[in-house]
């Protein structure tokens, strides 16, 4: 097998992993994938950008952006309240600047919108120990 059908064979088997987390996730766990692979699209984006590989900086760049729409459009803005809707803007936001940094090659915009994800998904990390502390 060529390194093409290695990496297909590979992104094939890790979509099954995905699928499987997804079908047993709480709603919970299921934000904190998206924010786990939206990170990894983008230090995926980065190493092409500085790679120089424009294809894949895009294509990449175009799965984060995909990512962070998902969780905007899947808060509920009327039961979350400023919450959410502090929420809905930062992912507009963000959405806005990957788009940037696509545009402009800009790795400091990636690093930036990395850096507010990282936040968020210590943020869920933290809610999520609560609620398993949190007896039924």
């Amino acid at each position: 097998m060529n390194a093409y059908g290695n990496r297909r064979a590979l992104n094939q088997y890790q979509q099954m992993g995905v699928q499987s987390q997804v079908t047993d996730a709480s709603p919970h766990w299921l934000i904190q994938l998206m924010l786990d692979h939206a990170l990894g699209r983008i230090a995926g984006a980065r190493g092409a950008m500085e790679a120089g590989e424009i294809a894949a900086k895009g294509e990449l760049i175009g799965r984060a952006i995909d990512l962070v729409e998902g969780l905007r459009i899947s808060l509920d803005r009327e039961a979350g309240g400023e919450l959410a809707e502090n929420l809905f803007a930062l992912y507009e936001y963000m959405g806005r600047r990957l788009l940037e940094a696509n545009l402009h090659n800009d790795v400091t915009i990636l690093d930036e919108v990395s850096s507010l994800l990282r936040e968020l998904q210590e943020g869920w990390r933290v809610m999520g120990q609560s609620l398993m502390a949190t007896p039924a």
